[in-house]
């Protein structure tokens, strides 16, 4: 027979390791998510074609993820973006930021029927990517295969990435 102390124990454990790991995915991805607001060629089908009762298009939320790398030259950024064309972004620097927006497009089946689930996020969106150095933008590249734009940025100062160690007094 459990006794009451070992079934808290046991609780206290498991709700500390979900809060640690909520924690960790709510920092990590508060950046990713991304909110998408229909567009002028969005093309959403109508309200009347959609059974899913989850569906709302003007609150459509989705994970952008993306990563950021650094050596001595550049900052590379990729963002996961599937289901658009390369044409569908414009990409500024902003100050020590980088935006993305862009605009991904439904595109509908040819045959009539119903759609019975719609989770994929639609509509216009941006994304800004803070940048840990100052980069020529000027002299950045992009390109975008297989779902994922890659943003390459040349540094303005050329060097490895620095860390600084402080002292706690």
């Amino acid at each position: 027979m459990i006794k009451i102390d070992e079934l808290r124990e046991g609780f206290g454990s498991f709700w500390g390791s979900v809060s640690e790991g909520w924690d960790r995915l709510r920092h990590t991805a508060a950046g990713a998510l991304t909110r998408f607001k229909p567009g002028e060629q969005t093309a959403l089908p109508d309200r009347g074609q959609i059974d899913d009762p989850l569906h709302f298009p003007a609150q459509s939320w989705s994970m952008l993820g993306g990563d950021v790398f650094e050596d001595e030259q550049r900052l590379v950024v990729r963002i996961e973006a599937p289901g658009m064309e390369k044409d569908n972004f414009a990409i500024e620097i902003s100050g020590d930021t980088l935006v993305v927006r862009g605009e991904k497009r439904f595109e509908g089946e040819t045959t009539e029927g119903r759609w019975r689930v719609l989770q994929c996020a639609y509509g216009a969106f941006q994304r800004t990517v803070p940048l840990p150095a100052a980069v020529r933008g000027d002299e950045a590249k992009a390109s975008y295969r297989n779902g994922v734009l890659k943003i390459d940025l040349p540094k303005v100062q050329p060097g490895k990435p620095t860390s600084v160690n402080i002292k706690v007094d």
